[in-house]
């Protein structure tokens, strides 16, 4: 009995490792098929304009609050944290770098796969479900091209912008604490803000990161879509998917980017 259950166990192991290399490579196949099928244009520049008005300018109230907030906190902790050392005019420094290498791109991720990557493949699990996707190929009309290639799209090219409104309204809101609230001095706030912060080292590597989220948690979020169960109950099993699969993205793809970019400073 002991030698049968070891041996379900590896086999269901087997079994599982194999389920997610099939899936990885339905994935891939489905993301050439949408990139460079035929009618390359995606169902056309209006689809497209509008898609990102979906996924990236419904986005913005909550990458604003956000921003806001956690730049404030960062301030507000920093501040604390520096002023025992007496380097509290180094509050600007600290602020900039976290967000610029770390928390803008990062947290971006994580709320745009919860907001713009839940809908997307909700909406697209719709469509399957009610048959329009199948209508569509019914037509003669490549639902890849139609449906899914503007979304991918338009979160590609959404989520790095929404990630550099990210990171200026934080350092706004850092700066309105510790200068304003706490009384640091502008010149020192800024002034260590410029001197620490590089275009290559920090805003070029933290808009890299922020450009291979955007990839990783739409290609994600469509093809969970795409690929789920046309039920009810499969769509929610697909959405929560999408926010948990992009998530643990989202952050495995930040240590490796980060081990790379930053391992040998």
């Amino acid at each position: 009995m002991h030698k049968r259950s070891l041996f379900e166990q590896v086999g269901l192991l087997g079994r599982a490792a194999i389920d997610v290399i099939e899936a990885l490579g339905r994935s891939a196949l489905f993301l050439l098929h949408a990139t460079f099928g035929r009618s390359g244009a995606g169902g056309g520049f209006q689809l497209l304009v509008k898609q990102i008005h979906s996924v990236g300018v419904l986005s913005l109230p909550i990458i604003v609050v956000s921003g806001l907030f956690i730049g404030m906190v960062l301030a507000l902790q920093g501040y604390n944290i520096l002023v025992s050392y007496g380097s509290e005019q180094a509050v600007g420094q600290l602020v900039a770098l976290t967000l610029l290498r770390e928390l803008g791109p990062v947290v971006t991720g994580l709320l745009f796969a919860g907001r713009a990557g839940s809908a997307l493949t909700a909406e697209i699990g719709n469509m399957k479900s009610t048959e329009q996707l199948s209508s569509l190929e019914m037509i003669g009309v490549d639902p890849l091209k139609y449906i899914i290639a503007p979304r991918l799209w338009a979160g590609f090219l959404s989520m790095p912008l929404l990630a550099a409104i990210f990171n200026v309204v934080g350092i706004w809101g850092a700066a309105m604490v510790a200068v304003d609230w706490l009384g640091v001095y502008e010149g020192s706030f800024w002034a260590s803000m410029q001197s620490s912060v590089g275009l290559y080292d920090d805003v070029v590597n933290g808009a890299i990161k922020s450009i291979a989220f955007a990839f990783v948690v739409t290609w994600i979020a469509v093809f969970q879509g795409y690929d789920c169960e046309p039920t009810s109950e499969g769509i929610g099993r697909a959405t929560t998917r999408t926010v948990v699969y992009a998530s643990l993205a989202v952050l495995g793809l930040d240590f490796i980017l980060t081990a790379l970019m930053f391992g040998d400073n």
